[in-house]
């Protein structure tokens, strides 16, 4: 259970400059606390002790706010950041070099026995807050963005944001290692949605301007039934009447 302990501090290090030794790193950390208290509970329940691993699992709720279920599959060098809130289900599958924040959920929606939860790929950073329900499929290197709801498979290398999640623009393919903070692109990332609504805005203006310029055109000359018309001085148009002015 804990022959890897010095891998998964050495992967804290790496993703967390505010770390500044081994030893703070495994007194201060709730996210190596909450992982180490699950790798004991994963034992006792395969060992047929369910009571005594939900036991250990809600002492480590207790202890770090972090709720992993007995039943989580986890793997090496798995990185929680702060921590707090982070709920994961009991068919959730979690690969290597994995890194969430805290507020994330990788919740269950079917009541049905059976994959419930999400799984996730090597790699995958998943932003603060965000929530991944539904047994999905996240693929390695993928980039949850802070917030997002993602409820459909995402594909390998893809950033996701927003409300359902949608891609964005994909990360370099060429720099798959690069580290993202949060999993939110925060440069210049287009968003579709936003795109398409900034086309639909920019065309309303152009029709808006067309029909002003049409009904311009349309009160500048008189209508053909109308030949005696007097222009008053506000630029509007009034008929005359007989041969009064």
């Amino acid at each position: 259970m804990f022959k890897h302990l010095r891998e998964e501090i050495d992967g804290i290090m790496a993703r967390d400059p505010a770390a500044r030794s081994r030893l703070e790193v495994a007194l201060c950390y709730p996210g190596l606390h909450a992982l180490l208290l699950h790798r004991v509970a994963r034992r006792c329940r395969d060992a047929g002790w369910h009571l005594a691993a939900r036991l250990v699992s809600q002492t480590a709720r207790a202890l770090t706010g972090i709720e992993i279920h007995p039943g989580a599959t986890i793997g090496r060098r798995f990185f929680i950041d702060h921590g707090m809130g982070v709920v994961i289900g009991e068919t959730a599958e979690i690969g290597d070099d994995v890194m969430l924040y805290h507020g994330v959920t990788l919740g269950g929606t079917s009541l049905a026995p059976g994959k419930r939860h999400p799984t996730l790929g090597d790699g995958v950073i998943v932003g603060a807050g965000a929530k991944i329900l539904g047994a999905i499929t996240v693929g390695e290197g993928a980039r949850i963005g802070a917030n997002a709801v993602v409820v459909a498979d995402v594909a390998p290398g893809t950033a996701m944001v927003g409300i359902p999640a949608r891609p964005v623009t994909p990360r370099d393919r060429t720099d798959n290692g690069a580290f993202l903070p949060y999993g939110t692109p925060c440069g210049d990332t287009p968003d579709p949605v936003a795109r398409a609504l900034s086309g639909l805005l920019d065309r309303m203006t152009a029709l808006q301007a067309r029909v002003g310029d049409l009904e311009a055109g349309r009160l500048s000359q008189p209508p053909p039934s109308s030949p005696d018309i007097v222009m008053t001085r506000n630029g509007g148009i009034r008929e005359a009447q007989g041969d009064t002015r």
